[in-house]
């Protein structure tokens, strides 16, 4: 590893810190401690509310004091996905940093990048005495991954500042002025059980090797595991009267699913055109995939007779084969105000059989709230005509872009001076704790940057080490500015 820039050794220094700490969603009690700990021993002002969110102040440089207070924003927690042979525990176990080359990944896991490292560049700043800059509010918040529950709970009077530097953007030389609205979904189908047929036995279906990656990446159009499930059932079962005896596919809401496991139980005698009917649509779907999932697998393994006694009816198993197929994944409709940018999408996410019901949750977005309302719609009817119902949760405003905003015209004249070149103005199809922020704080000015992070919410998350340093020279400059 070769790093010539001093400020990225001390920023990665903070990040490799702060990965020694389990901090899934939910689950951030240990990091808040730990930041609280940072902040004590340094003799900053901090707290931390009931949430969990922690708020440090910095003090304004000297010849600052008397400039207005500027928010840095980073969440605290990450996702925390992982390959299907990795042994960590996220509840426990740090995150293994692997350097590779410009790049900086982790050994089978996510990384953490997001967010992270807008903990160890806050940090960074608010130690730095050669750093130029007005009095500063930290604010780390807390679940922000799964419903965006630690902005939500900020108490209206809680931060004084009202410009906010938001470092959870991934792509360096990019600025977010804007983000698309969302809302979850939990659908759930009453199944019926019997025994398996004479003649039956259990094989398990893996669909597997997918990219997977962050659900606001849904336009780059990688392979979904429980359509690509989905298909190869629907494949056997035009010729083989399969039963479905357990399904399971998917983690987190905001990831697209990589893998999925399902128990069939196939009649002994067709156990070979079974066997052939997957071969043969793992090799349409590894074409129709080669550019995005390269590694998509799809294998079939006997299972020992007797281990699965029931499985779903005839009619559940079509049903359940039926409704995945027909929920919608992908993007629902393109932006007519940008050029080729997606406005409103739907992430199927997950599903599993648990005490007789087929649970399955999907993720919309979409910046306009009649189209959010409107994709909901028509999941929900899907579900409806399966025989489901469904409950929606966690719904957050979308961030509406203000072009005439000051923190953004300086950002651009800051950039511009310090590389020479423009950098690109855009909304984000994912979500920002800037959306919550911004409806709880009138008159809040925000903008959101990063260094380039790829495969987020994926096992194959990586940050580009060059780009850390260009971000934090960036950042410094417009502190000062």
């Amino acid at each position: 590893m070769n790093i010539e820039h001093k400020k990225t050794i001390e920023i990665l220094k903070w990040f490799e810190a702060l990965n020694q700490i389990p901090r899934r969603s939910k689950n951030e009690e240990q990091v808040g401690k730990w930041l609280m700990n940072w902040a004590n021993e340094n003799n900053f002002n901090a707290k931390k509310d009931e949430a969990g969110n922690v708020l440090v102040d910095i003090p304004a440089s000297p010849g600052y004091e008397n400039a207005p207070i500027v928010i840095i924003q980073g969440h605290q927690d990450m996702v925390c996905e992982k390959t299907p042979d990795s042994p960590h525990d996220f509840t426990k176990d740090p995150i293994k940093s692997v350097y590779d080359g410009e790049w900086l990944k982790a050994d089978r896991t996510t990384l953490g990048a997001d967010n992270g490292i807008a903990i160890a560049m806050a940090m960074t700043a608010a130690l730095d005495n050669d750093l130029k800059h007005p009095p500063l509010e930290l604010l780390f918040t807390v679940d922000e991954e799964t419903g965006l529950t630690g902005a939500f709970a900020l108490d209206p009077g809680e931060l004084k500042g009202r410009t906010m530097l938001n470092i959870d953007s991934e792509t360096e030389g990019i600025l977010i002025v804007g983000c698309a609205g969302g809302q979850k979904s939990d659908h759930t189908v009453p199944l019926h059980f019997e025994s398996v047929p004479t003649g039956f036995i259990p094989y398990v279906l893996n669909s597997g090797g997918m990219s997977g990656g962050h659900s606001a990446d849904i336009h780059h159009e990688k392979a979904n595991a429980v359509k690509v499930t989905a298909r190869t059932l629907h494949r056997i079962m035009a010729e083989i009267p399969v039963r479905i005896a357990d399904i399971k596919g998917g983690n987190v809401d905001n990831a697209i699913p990589r893998d999925t496991e399902t128990v069939i139980c196939v009649p002994q005698d067709k156990k070979d055109a079974v066997k052939t009917a997957v071969e043969q649509m793992e090799a349409v779907l590894k074409k129709e995939f080669k550019n995005t999932d390269p590694n998509l697998q799809l294998s079939l393994s006997p299972l020992p007779p007797g281990d699965y006694p029931e499985a779903l009816t005839a009619e559940d198993t079509q049903n359940i084969v039926t409704l995945l197929l027909a929920l919608p994944h992908g993007i629902w409709a393109l932006s007519t105000e940008v050029e080729h940018a997606v406005e409103t999408s739907n992430n199927l996410a997950s599903v599993n059989i648990e005490n007789n019901i087929l649970n399955v949750v999907t993720s919309q977005r979409s910046p306009i709230p009649s189209r959010l309302d409107a994709v909901t719609l028509q999941i929900e009817s899907v579900v409806r005509m399966a025989g489901g119902t469904t409950e929606n949760r966690d719904r957050y405003p979308g961030w509406i872009p203000n072009m005439d905003s000051p923190i953004l015209k300086k950002s651009l004249d800051v950039y511009e001076k310090l590389f020479h070149k423009k950098p690109v103005v855009e909304a984000t199809h994912g979500g920002l704790e800037c959306g919550v922020i911004g409806d709880k704080f009138p008159g809040m000015d925000m903008i959101s940057f990063g260094p380039t992070i790829k495969h987020p919410h994926s096992p194959e998350e990586k940050i580009h080490i060059g780009t850390i340093g260009q971000v934090w020279d960036f950042f410094a400059a417009l502190l000062e500015f």
